[in-house]
């Protein structure tokens, strides 16, 4: 996997990020999402390395990155937190302006790196999400039950850290298989192999925990601040045709209502993974998007 990258470590104020890096050009940042690390990419980080210099990172908690414990605020596991390591890491490297597009929890962390940082982002995409206050406020019995581990995730430690670590694999593989698309696994074995390291460090299992916590405390509380604050950049916004947020959302409109440029999108034919279940189709829309600018 990553054929032609190198793996790298900085070390930002003392926090340690992992990643790879490829390719020659414009910046782009890639962000994976719950509960994968940076391998997420590995279909489709070497297709946007032929014409730009891909980065794809851990966040703070996952994979290889620091995975400092958690603070009874959950700041340290915030978005803006994960948000400034990344614009961080890319200042390390001499970019002071980046595209970049985010996943699952790798979106939350592109959203916040919008607000934050507006100056440092030229392009966006957040993939297969909605906004986190969106979905709080939307969530019913259909929503719960989908993403029922928003609501796990999110009860006092060590409640989950404790249940997941007795069965990890199984956690993963529940989770993998349930937001796919049914059939064969769209992850290759790889892939799960570094999922499943990742995730047999307890310290892995309480800061991805923590990540979730601080979904539902603080991101909420810099969200409710900025909630007058608009995306300036322009944004792509792709989602799964089979996924949860495509039949209970219009998931394009929840972004425009967060943006004052332009903002365009659709749904890819895949559950949640789309990196890895539809690598094609990912590549094709974020290639095309991120050359535009």
């Amino acid at each position: 996997m990553f054929e032609g990258f190198q793996a790298r470590k900085a070390d930002l104020d003392g926090m340690p990020i992992h990643y790879r890096i490829g390719g020659e050009g414009p910046p782009l940042l890639l962000l994976h999402g719950y509960p994968q690390t940076h391998v997420m990419w590995h279909r489709v980080a070497p297709l946007l390395a032929r014409t730009r210099t891909v980065v794809c990172p851990d966040l703070r908690g996952y994979g290889d990155s620091g995975k400092p414990p958690g603070d009874p605020a959950h700041e340290t596991y915030s978005k803006r937190s994960s948000a400034q390591d990344m614009a961080g890491l890319m200042a390390s490297l001499g970019f002071d302006r980046f595209a970049v597009a985010g996943h699952d929890r790798g979106g939350r962390v592109t959203h916040r790196l919008c607000l934050d940082h507006p100056h440092r982002v030229s392009r966006a995409a957040v993939l297969d999400i909605v906004p986190t206050r969106t979905l709080f406020a939307a969530t019913n019995k259909a929503v719960a039950t989908g993403y029922f581990h928003w609501f796990f995730l999110i009860q006092p430690a060590p409640v989950p850290e404790t249940l997941i670590a007795g069965a990890a694999d199984f956690w993963l593989d529940r989770l993998l298989g349930a937001w796919s698309k049914g059939g064969p696994s769209p992850i290759a074995p790889e892939a799960l192999a570094a999922y499943r390291r990742a995730f047999r460090d307890p310290a892995t299992i309480h800061a991805t925990c923590e990540d979730y916590r601080a979904a539902a405390t603080i991101d909420l509380v810099h969200d409710e601040a900025d909630q007058d604050t608009r995306i300036a950049c322009p944004l792509l916004v792709l989602w799964g045709e089979h996924g949860l947020m495509h039949r209970h959302f219009d998931v394009l409109a929840t972004w425009r209502e967060k943006a004052s440029g332009p903002v365009e999108g659709a749904a890819l034919p895949c559950g949640h993974f789309l990196p890895e279940e539809a690598p094609e189709a990912t590549t094709a829309a974020l290639d095309r998007f991120f050359v535009e600018g």
